[in-house]
């Protein structure tokens, strides 16, 4: 078994469209470039030579702009389009090889899809809409109506389930293309550009309304999109895509901070950093100060030698219970003060370590540093105001 690792992995994939996909192959193969290899055959390459892993639960978009190859290469995912050459493995089964009775089975059982124009039948309710698929799998009527409700009911749209798709906004007609794939129970969701044609407001809401339900469900989803701050928003890596190939695959950390070419570093230029980055990821780490043990002499001498203004102190869990600043620590010493509770600030700043940086820019009203800590409320280190700026700077380093 292959890639045992990844629910996808994809080798070597090509896909040529024309009368000539053998000629074109061959001259690809021999290094020619996609417009050459039109000029001499007519063909033309949409997808070059692609190799990328998709990891079990994973949000993995594939960005880029009209014509990259990005659409070609989900729908060879579920062989909606069959590739020239390669390999494509889910669950480690090569199904760029298998036939057509296979794949039907793959995409009833593995592999759902939802679409940029909703799809939906018009002369259906939305719970025949949504039941559709288990129907085709010979679900019973019962079974499958029950699941649709319940599938409905997942993304807020129980009481529509006896409504037609005309009388749904294009927003909650995208949810019930959503709820549609959800129903099946496939562990692989497959989304091209499934909010484009959204207005920004109802797209928006829809981006929030994938990461709850990815939450919760954990599927392994490979979205299709042309448009990079919501590519940076949703996804956990972004492969990038031009001409067919991946130009740069990567988190959205490091899309927006290690740009692989000029491409990328212009795709990103003006994406709104704040939007993207977590205070976890700018995190200044620093030792902090232990309750009842360290005394504002100590303190200050760890201070010093770590040029900082401000630190933390934690308790014997490691979890942070107050803030102090070298004046406090100065004027303790000076008063004789043995303990750094009588001088510490106990109402300051916390965030977990994944809270994007836009959310944090009203704590620094405060005139402190913001204290980070992990899942388990951890002490990780602290951000300054000045440490944010810097971050969200767009100059190159």
């Amino acid at each position: 078994m292959k890639h045992p690792e990844s629910k996808i992995a994809i080798e070597h994939l090509i896909k040529i469209y024309g009368d000539k996909p053998d000629a074109a192959l061959k001259l690809f193969r021999s290094g020619k470039t996609r417009d050459s290899i039109f000029k001499a055959t007519g063909s033309v390459l949409g997808i070059a030579d692609v190799s990328l892993t998709i990891n079990q639960g994973e949000l993995f978009v594939v960005m880029g702009l009209s014509g990259s190859g990005k659409s070609t290469l989900v729908r060879c995912i579920n062989r909606l389009i069959n590739p020239t050459s390669g390999h494509i493995y889910i669950d480690g089964e090569d199904i760029a090889h298998v036939d057509e009775k296979r794949m039907r089975s793959i995409r009833l059982t593995k592999v759902s899809m939802v679409f940029q124009g909703f799809g939906l039948f018009p002369h259906k309710t939305v719970a025949e809409n949504v039941e559709y698929g288990l129907k085709v799998k010979g679900i019973d009527k019962a079974k499958r109506y029950q699941k649709a409700l319940e599938t409905l009911e997942s993304v807020g749209l129980a009481q529509w389930g006896d409504s037609l798709p005309s009388s749904l906004s294009g927003g909650m007609q995208q949810r019930v293309g959503l709820a549609r794939a959800l129903a099946t129970d496939a562990d692989i969701l497959l989304m091209d550009e499934a909010f484009s044609a959204l207005d920004p407001l109802i797209r928006r809401e829809m981006q929030g309304e994938l990461l709850r339900l990815q939450k919760e469900l954990h599927k392994t989803i490979v979205f299709i999109s042309h448009d990079i701050q919501e590519s940076l928003k949703i996804g956990d890596r972004i492969a990038v895509m031009k001409d067919g190939a991946i130009v740069q695959i990567g988190t959205p950390k490091e899309i927006i901070t290690q740009p692989a070419n000029e491409y990328i570093r212009t795709f990103t230029k003006d994406v709104n950093r704040a939007q993207v980055l977590t205070i976890g990821s700018i995190v200044r780490k620093i030792i902090p100060l232990i309750l009842s043990e360290d005394s504002p002499s100590v303190a200050l001498k760890k201070m010093a030698d770590h040029l900082l203004q401000h630190t933390c102190v934690v308790d014997n869990h490691g979890k942070p219970v107050g803030i102090l600043n070298k004046q406090s620590l100065e004027s303790a010493l000076k008063q004789q003060k043995p303990d750094i509770t009588e001088v510490m600030q106990i109402d300051f700043p916390q965030v977990k370590a994944n809270t994007i940086l836009e959310d944090t820019f009203p704590l620094y009203q405060q005139g402190l540093p913001i204290t980070v800590v992990d899942k388990q409320g951890k002490f990780q280190g602290i951000v300054e105001l000045a440490d944010v700026l810097a971050s969200i700077s767009n100059s190159d380093k």
